[in-house]
């Protein structure tokens, strides 16, 4: 990706194309929020004059000075679709000229918020995996110069001469919806995506504004004072008895409950409402969202591991999920592409053959971990807990019971790899290598051979001394890692991919057919 900086031509209207001037109103309104802080301190500096009359003035001039400044960004803003490339050139004071040749762009996908789906609007990226992130992003152009973008792109990319005219990408006469979940399903996923974020959310604006309220908001002695005024004593607490605070902790417990419930089931119907996966002739594409709809297309070539997810609850349900590892590695959202949240297993099975990995054959081709790898992990455990057992008694002067916690967290770690030992299972076959870890987050990973592009034996101090070690296969956009193989069993492996990988002429893997 080339990069110039300080561009000293101005550019012309024959350079390229601006992006649609409804994007200033749509940027506007998006970064109200951003502008809280500046109006507020507009409004307490205007509060010290003793003249009312400018607080309006000054949130319209922060307002002014905010939009002024957008127009200016969106005046310089230029973007050029050459033969080879596309060029973003953008600033102010400093120029900056990006150029993203067509054949490193390996995804561009289309995203669609409330306010710019309102206007018709959308935003471009295109993602090239190099690590940094969008290599470009296109705010805003309208829904129809979002999907020539990306036609002239795919077919710029398949070798195809096409006019820069290219009309707009219906959806192919080839396209098979192959998932779709309806509203149930999604209600479904809600219920397992229970999440407790919201308070998280409270106490960061609580962090964020409690300047604004007239006490500090961490003192409950205040709180409670507030209670009292209100007529609820503490005395009036502490003489509801044992039944009383039992009652009232379970209700407490039920409202938690009831709102990691709901803040799931709302979260789940904003990213997953709609949920629709598209096969065609060239790869997936996806399209989901309630108020901020996503349009996103995978090239099956791009496709590098397949992971399978479970719990022990969906699992009793039949419920599985699949996300595929792709080359876009640059973006942590759409490097492990979510093609079916939530799904059974023949779902899963026929969206993973489209993509050219195949089901695994049973259990019987994988294998147990050496259960010495995970006796060693325990006992890494001891002597940190060791030390703060006797810091405890020497220093804290502390009582014997404390010091059963350690023992106690001891057990815990035992149960929790011994958990982990029992769900592993590692295993290959003539074309896929296999990974199956997790008692709680299962995870079943699927790559294939020929998409390996380094293999690494490592081995610890302990592990040497045991004959163990561990492969790590480098994919593009994530790892597999095998654990506790007898040093044998990980060269042999080795070998065996390494035949298959050097058989292929790798720089035709990843290129589209």
């Amino acid at each position: 990706m080339n990069e110039i900086s300080d561009a000293p031509t101005e550019v012309t209207a024959q350079d390229g194309e601006r992006l649609h001037i409804s994007g200033l109103f749509v940027g506007f309104v998006s970064g109200l929020p951003q502008l809280l802080f500046p109006v507020l301190a507009a409004v307490f500096g205007a509060r010290k004059s003793d003249n009312p009359a400018l607080i309006p003035i000054m949130i319209a001039a922060v307002l002014a000075i905010s939009l002024f400044f957008r127009w200016l960004a969106w005046r310089r803003f230029r973007y050029h679709v050459g033969d080879d490339d596309i060029r973003v050139e953008k600033g102010v004071l400093s120029r900056t000229a990006r150029s993203i040749p067509y054949d490193r762009i390996q995804d561009v996908s289309i995203e669609q918020k409330l306010l710019a789906r309102m206007m018709g609007l959308s935003e471009v990226k295109f993602e090239t995996g190099g690590g940094d992130g969008d290599d470009a992003t296109l705010r805003f152009v309208t829904l129809e110069e979002a999907n020539r973008l990306r036609a002239l792109i795919r077919a710029r990319k398949a070798g195809e001469v096409v006019a820069q005219d290219v009309p707009h990408m219906a959806e192919p006469e080839d396209a098979e919806t192959i998932f779709a979940m309806d509203d149930q399903r999604v209600f479904i996923l809600g219920i397992y995506s229970f999440s407790l974020v919201i308070f998280a959310v409270l106490g960061g604006l609580a962090q964020q504004f409690d300047f604004l309220l007239p006490f500090e908001f961490w003192d409950f002695k205040r709180w409670a004072g507030l209670a009292e005024e209100s007529g609820v004593s503490v005395n009036t607490l502490n003489g509801v008895g044992i039944t009383g605070h039992l009652i009232l902790a379970f209700g407490a417990l039920i409202s938690l409950i009831f709102i990691g419930f709901a803040t799931g089931i709302v979260r789940t119907f904003l990213r997953e409402h709609g949920f629709r996966l598209t096969q065609t002739t060239k790869g997936f594409r996806r399209q989901r969202g309630l108020f901020t709809l996503t349009d996103v297309v995978m090239p099956t070539h791009r496709v590098q591991a397949a992971v399978v997810q479970t719990g022990p609850i969906r699992k009793r349900r039949g419920w599985h999920s699949l996300k595929f590892v792709s080359l876009a590695q640059d973006s942590k959202e759409e490097s492990n592409y979510v093609a079916a949240p939530l799904a059974t297993l023949d779902e899963l099975w026929r969206i993973s053959q489209a993509a050219g990995i195949a089901a695994p054959d049973g259990d019987e081709r994988l294998r147990k971990g050496a259960a010495l790898h995970w006796v060693i992990q325990w006992f890494l455990f001891v002597p940190p807990l060791l030390i703060a057992v006797g810091a405890l008694v020497i220093f804290a002067h502390a009582p014997l019971a404390p010091t059963l916690l350690p023992m106690l967290l001891l057990i815990i770690v035992a149960l929790l790899l011994w958990l982990d030992w029992r769900r592993y299972r590692f295993g290959l076959d003539d074309q896929q290598l296999y990974l199956r870890r997790g008692w709680w987050r299962q995870r079943l990973t699927l790559a294939p051979q020929v998409k390996v592009q380094s293999i690494e034996i490592a081995q610890g101090p302990l592990a040497r001394r045991y004959g163990l070690a561990s492969l790590k296969f480098g994919v593009a956009g994530g790892t597999l890692e095998m654990v506790a193989l007898p040093l044998s069993t990980a060269q042999a492996i080795r070998a065996a991919v390494m035949e298959k990988v050097a058989a292929v002429d790798y720089s035709a893997i990843n290129q589209p057919h």
